[in-house]
């Protein structure tokens, strides 16, 4: 059993991974601003990482994973990695995008001209996120894309893992639901496979 905090556990991801993480005997702590929809099981700290990221890495310790599910266009980097420090927190996953997956050789799917104008600020932001991991030495971390089409649906518990390359199913479609999701995140947790890398799943 592993001592799990979610920032962003209110979230639609977040909820789903407080839940599948509580499903599978996990000790889950739900961190937001309110304890508006905490899943059954799981316990409440009251925190804004972009805010005050010391103080809500004092609250986390004894945990032994951070998870952010946070917008990146509220929280970058800097602060997660301030507070998983100050927690004294080894192990981190980050919710990814899909934005910043690449659709040829150093080309990213935001870099398309079919990618959606009004995801741009948030994908950006995400593949900023994910670069400012990419400097990090002192922390396991793991950074999650979905699928391009991302959303409420079935758990099946069957999909696909990649790494940075965009990838889509036999009918040139790219999905994954937030319930598959957080089975694939849960699955990185408990036999961590990809340390210090993006890994992407879609169905």
């Amino acid at each position: 059993m592993s001592r799990i905090a979610i920032i962003g556990g209110t979230g639609n991801v977040g909820q789903r991974i407080a839940r599948e993480a509580l499903s599978r005997g996990h000790q889950v702590t739900v961190v937001a601003r309110k304890s508006a929809e905490i899943p059954q099981g799981a316990g409440f700290v009251e925190g804004d990482v972009a805010l005050d990221p010391a103080a809500l890495g004092a609250k986390l310790q004894g945990h032994d994973v951070l998870v952010s599910s946070a917008r990146f266009a509220t929280v970058t980097a800097a602060p997660v990695l301030a507070a998983t420090h100050a927690a004294g927190i080894k192990r981190l996953l980050v919710v990814g995008g899909a934005g910043s997956l690449e659709v040829a050789p150093g080309v990213r799917l935001i870099d398309t001209p079919e990618f959606p104008a009004a995801y741009k600020e948030e994908a950006g932001a995400g593949a900023q996120f994910l670069a400012d991991l990419r400097e990090v030495g002192d922390l396991d971390w793991s950074f999650l894309s979905p699928a391009a089409f991302f959303g409420p649906g079935e758990r099946t518990g069957t999909f696909r893992l990649g790494g940075d390359g965009f990838f889509t199913d036999a009918n040139g479609a790219s999905k994954i639901s937030y319930e598959d999701y957080a089975v694939a995140l849960l699955d990185e947790i408990e036999k961590p496979a990809h340390l210090r890398q993006r890994f992407s799943v879609a169905y």
